[in-house]
């Protein structure tokens, strides 16, 4: 994973955007250890000894603690790391929105600042991302964190570069982690263009101020959505692009998740009346 995946399809064009232990001992093994556990049979058993003295007991233990610190390491891996893709309006690709004032808030519907000043339309999205330590097993909250999230309008379109909507920079937005390692985005649903699952992607910075002058990102991925959830509110008014699109896509075939997806797959609640709640957590 990284940014070398293969490029997105975007409207025509072409945009960039992750049997264990065996159980057959060899024949002569089983033999050695029939013939040991036979004499072992023929002794009081006081205590059990591992080879190198320790109490068996002790041994079974060591390694079921083994076993679950790696497993832990495993389940706290750090985010898989994605393409920012052509349309980033962090200063690497053209525009850069992260040094304009008003863009560190939590509402990111509606443009800013000397933009056109229109408003997403799409069903409502509140999005809410928590940042963690990876490396302390995913239990400390990243807090002073900052996250820059954007993605596209149901119309498949990205702010500041697509045509229409290049005076636009709406669905674009900052937050500073909290207490919690959290940040919340209030948004709209995206639609889903040709060639891509429905996804929101993000960048993690060590500070706000860092995120603000677009330098040292520590992490840069995509939040992928539930299909189901994408059916429904796909259903609704205005998406109707957006149901053929996805019709010819699956999470296993998309260019970006049929790597593994299972870390990026927000937790969804809600209804596509009354809006979604998405929910994910990032270790870095």
């Amino acid at each position: 994973m990284g940014r070398h995946h293969a490029d997105e399809v975007h409207d025509g064009g072409v945009h960039e955007h992750d049997r264990g232990l065996s159980y057959d001992l060899p024949v002569l093994a089983r033999r050695r250890m029939i013939r040991l556990m036979a004499g072992a049979s023929l002794v009081p058993l006081v205590g059990c000894t591992s080879q190198d003295g320790t109490p068996a007991s002790s041994s079974a233990s060591s390694a079921k603690g083994s076993a679950s610190s790696s497993a832990s390491s495993a389940e706290c891996a750090t985010i898989p790391d994605e393409t920012a893709g052509p349309f980033p309006g962090d200063g690497s690709n053209g525009v850069n929105v992260l040094k304009e004032s008003g863009v560190v808030r939590s509402d990111i519907t509606s443009s800013f600042g000397d933009s056109a000043g229109g408003t997403a339309e799409g069903v409502p999205l509140t999005v809410t991302l928590t940042v963690v330590d990876a490396a302390s097993g995913c239990g400390t909250p990243k807090r002073g964190a900052a996250v820059y999230i954007w993605h596209c309008d149901r119309a498949g379109d990205y702010s500041l570069y697509s045509e229409g909507v290049t005076d636009e920079n709406w669905l674009r937005g900052v937050q500073e982690a909290d207490g919690s390692g959290q940040v919340t985005f209030r948004s709209i649903f995206p639609g889903c263009y040709a060639g891509r699952w429905p996804h929101i992607h993000f960048e993690v910075y060590g500070s706000l101020a860092d995120a603000t002058a677009a330098t040292s990102i520590t992490s840069t991925s995509q939040l992928a959505f539930p299909k189901d959830v994408c059916d429904t509110v796909y259903a609704t008014d205005g998406y109707d692009e957006s149901v053929r699109n996805l019709s010819s896509l699956s999470l296993e075939t998309d260019g970006i998740f049929s790597d593994g997806y299972s870390r990026q797959l927000a937790t969804m609640k809600g209804s596509a009346a009354e809006g979604y709640t998405a929910t994910l957590t990032v270790p870095v």
